[in-house]
C-alpha cells in the first residue's frame, strides 16, 4: 500500500462518522459522547423532586412555584441542547446552565422547607448558646425533640441523646446568622449555602467534561440538598474536603507545602472541626500522601512534608475548638466523641441487620463494633501495603468499616460521595503508579498479595461472625393485650423473660415495625435487673398507652435491649389469636 493510501486510511479512521463504527474519533472541537452523557445525566437529575416541590409551592408560595416552572422549562431546553450542540464551547455553556438551574432549584427547596431536623435544631441551639456565651456541650435540650421532623437518637441503656454531639465549626458559622433569623433556619441556611459553595468549587476544579457530573452528585437527585435543608454538619465538612481531595497527590510535590498545600491542610483541619466523618478520611489521606512523596523525595523529606501538612491541619482544628475546650474540657471531649461512645440503638442497612431483623437477636453486639474498628485498621494497613492500587480509592475505603458497625446507615457516607467523583476526575491511577510500597518478603505474585489483603480483613470478619452467630441473651414469650372488638389496638404485653447468660441484664423494651424502633415502652411490672440464669415476668406498655397493630403482611416485634453488655432479643407480637 502506498504512503498516500495509508494517509487516506488514517484520515478515514480519525474522521467522525455519522453511521460508522461504535467508537468514532472526534475532532478536537467536537464534544465527546460521554461528555454529552454526563451533561444529560445531570439534566435528568434535576427532575427528581421537582414536581413534589412545585406541588408544595402552589399551596403556600405561588411565586416559588413559578420559579420552579421556569426551571422545568430550562431542564427541557438543556436536555435538547446537551444532545444537539456541535462544539465544546457550546456544551460547556450548557454545563453552566445546568449548574445555575440546579442552584435555583436548591434555593427553592430551601425556601419551601428550612426548619431542619434534629441535627439542624441542635446546631441552631448551639449557635444561640455561642451568641450568649453559654456552654454548648453537655447541655440537654429535650424541647428540641419529639416532633415528626425532629428524630430522637435512643441509646441501648434505655435513654436518649439530648445533647450536641458534633464539632463546633458549623455552630460557629451559624451563630451570626442566628442573630438575624432566630430559628433552625440559621443552621440550615449555613449548610445549604456551604453545599452550593462546595458544588461550585468542585465544578470549577474538575476537568470540563466532568463538571455536570459534579452538579448531579452535589445538587441533583434531591439527596444532598435534602441533607442540607435538614442542617447536617457533615455538609460543611464535605464542602471543605473538596479542595483537599482534588488532585491530592500534588500536595507537597516540590518538598514544600506552598500556598496550595497550606490551604488544603487548613481545609482538612476545618473539616475535622465541622463533623467527625472527616476524622475517618484523614489517616487514609496522610498514608497516601506519604506514599506518593516518598517515591520522589525519599523517606525523610516525605515525612517532613506530611508532618507539616498534618501539623497545619491539627492547628486549624485546635484553633476552632480551643474556646470550647477551655469552657469545659470534659464536656467538650465527651460531645466530640459522643457518636462513637453513645451506644445508640441499632440502625442501618449493614451487617448488624442479621441480629436486628433476621434472627432472634445477639448477646454479643459489641463484636460488631470490634469488627468495625478491626476492618478500619485492616483497610489502613492495606492502603500502606498496596498504595499504588488502593490510593485512588481513599475517598471510598473509610466508609467500608461502617458496614460492620451497629449504626450502619448509608447517610454516614452518602454525604461524602461527591469526594468519590473528585478523586475519579482528578486522581488517575498514573498519579500513584510509582507510589512507595513496603516490600513484603516472598510476597511477589498476584495471588500472594491477594492472600495478604484478605488476611488483613479476616479478624474483622471473624468478630462480625461471632456477633451474628451468638444467640439472644433473653428467651422471650409474649402475651399481648388488645382492646376493641377488631383487636387492632395493643395496650400492653406480658413478657416472660429468661436470662440465658451468666451476666445480670437490665432490659429495656421497644417495638419495631419494619426497620425503626419505637420510643421506649414503660415497664409497669417486673424487676429492673434480671439475674443470671433466672426468669421474670414483665408487663410493658407502649408510649401513650396504646399502639395500633399492623395490617396485611406487616409484622410487629418486641425488642429487648441492654447497654452493658450490648445485647438485643427479638420476639414477634402475634395478636391474631
Amino acid at each position: 500500500m502506498s504512503t498516500h493510501g495509508v494517509d487516506t486510511d488514517l484520515r478515514r479512521r480519525d474522521a467522525p462518522s455519522s453511521v460508522g463504527g461504535p467508537f468514532p474519533v472526534a475532532p478536537y472541537d467536537v464534544p465527546r459522547q460521554w461528555h454529552r452523557g454526563m451533561t444529560l445525566i445531570a439534566t435528568i437529575s434535576l427532575f427528581i423532586g421537582t414536581r413534589a416541590a412545585w406541588t408544595q409551592a402552589m399551596l403556600d408560595h405561588p411565586p416559588v412555584a413559578a420559579v420552579i416552572s421556569v426551571c422545568y422549562a430550562g431542564i427541557l431546553v438543556c436536555g435538547v441542547l446537551a444532545l444537539a450542540v456541535r462544539s465544546l464551547r457550546a456544551l460547556a455553556r450548557v454545563d453552566v446552565a445546568v449548574l445555575v438551574l440546579a442552584i435555583a432549584l436548591v434555593l427553592c427547596g430551601y425556601w419551601l422547607s428550612h426548619g431542619g431536623t434534629d441535627e439542624g435544631r441542635l446546631t441552631a441551639q448551639a449557635a444561640d448558646q455561642i451568641r450568649h456565651g453559654q456552654p454548648v456541650y453537655g447541655q440537654p435540650w429535650p424541647w428540641l425533640f419529639g416532633t415528626p421532623s425532629s428524630g430522637l437518637t435512643k441509646t441501648m441503656s434505655g435513654g436518649a441523646d439530648l445533647t450536641y454531639g458534633y464539632p463546633p465549626l458549623t455552630a460557629l458559622l451559624a451563630a451570626p446568622v442566628h442573630a438575624v433569623l432566630h430559628s433552625a433556619a440559621a443552621a440550615t441556611l449555613v449548610t445549604t449555602g456551604t453545599l452550593i459553595a462546595g458544588a461550585v468549587a468542585l465544578w470549577l476544579l474538575v476537568p470540563t467534561p466532568w463538571r455536570s457530573a459534579a452538579t448531579a452528585v452535589c445538587l441533583g437527585f434531591g439527596v444532598l440538598p435534602g441533607y442540607a435543608r435538614s442542617g447536617y454538619p457533615a455538609i460543611v465538612a464535605l464542602a471543605l474536603l473538596v479542595p483537599v481531595v482534588v488532585r491530592w497527590p500534588a500536595t507537597g510535590a516540590s518538598g514544600r507545602l506552598g500556598r496550595d498545600g497550606v490551604l488544603r491542610a487548613v481545609c482538612l483541619g476545618a473539616a475535622c472541626a465541622a463533623q467527625q466523618l472527616a476524622w475517618f478520611f484523614t489517616p487514609f489521606l496522610l498514608i497516601g500522601l506519604y506514599a506518593v512523596r516518598r517515591s520522589d523525595l525519599g523517606a525523610r523529606p516525605a515525612s517532613a512534608v506530611v508532618a507539616r501538612f498534618a501539623g497545619v491541619a491539627a492547628l486549624t482544628w485546635a484553633g476552632v475548638n480551643a474556646y470550647f475546650a477551655a469552657q469545659g474540657f470534659s464536656a467538650w471531649l465527651h460531645g466530640l466523641l459522643l457518636p462513637i461512645t453513645q451506644k445508640a440503638i441499632l440502625h442501618g442497612q449493614g451487617l448488624m441487620g442479621i441480629s436486628y431483623y433476621f434472627t432472634a437477636g445477639s448477646s454479643r453486639l459489641d463484636y460488631y463494633s470490634y469488627a468495625s474498628v478491626l476492618l478500619l485498621a485492616g483497610l489502613l494497613a492495606a492502603t500502606v501495603l498496596f498504595a499504588r492500587r488502593l490510593g485512588t480509592a481513599i475517598t471510598v475505603l473509610p466508609w467500608l468499616a461502617f458496614y460492620l458497625a451497629t449504626r450502619s446507615q448509608d447517610g454516614y457516607f452518602l454525604m461524602m460521595t461527591p469526594l468519590w467523583l473528585a478523586a475519579a476526575a482528578t486522581v488517575p491511577a498514573s498519579s500513584l503508579a510509582h507510589a512507595w510500597q513496603p516490600r513484603l518478603p516472598r510476597v511477589t505474585g498476584r495471588h500472594a498479595k491477594a492472600a495478604v489483603a484478605a488476611a488483613l480483613v479476616v479478624p474483622a470478619l471473624l468478630c462480625a461472625a461471632v456477633a451474628a452467630a451468638s444467640p439472644p441473651p433473653l428467651r422471650l414469650a409474649l402475651t399481648p393485650h388488645v382492646s376493641g372488638r377488631s383487636h387492632t389496638t395493643l395496650t400492653a404485653v406480658t413478657v416472660r423473660a429468661v436470662n440465658t447468660t451468666g451476666t445480670a441484664l437490665t432490659p429495656h423494651f421497644a417495638s419495631r415495625v419494619g426497620q425503626g424502633a419505637s420510643n421506649w415502652w414503660t415497664i409497669t411490672g417486673g424487676p429492673t435487673t434480671l439475674a443470671p440464669h433466672s426468669g421474670a415476668v414483665y408487663v410493658v406498655r407502649p408510649p401513650g398507652g396504646h399502639r395500633p397493630l399492623p395490617r396485611g403482611r406487616q409484622r410487629m416485634y418486641l425488642i429487648a435491649v441492654t447497654g452493658t453488655p450490648m445485647t438485643i432479643s427479638n420476639a414477634r407480637i402475634d395478636a391474631t389469636g
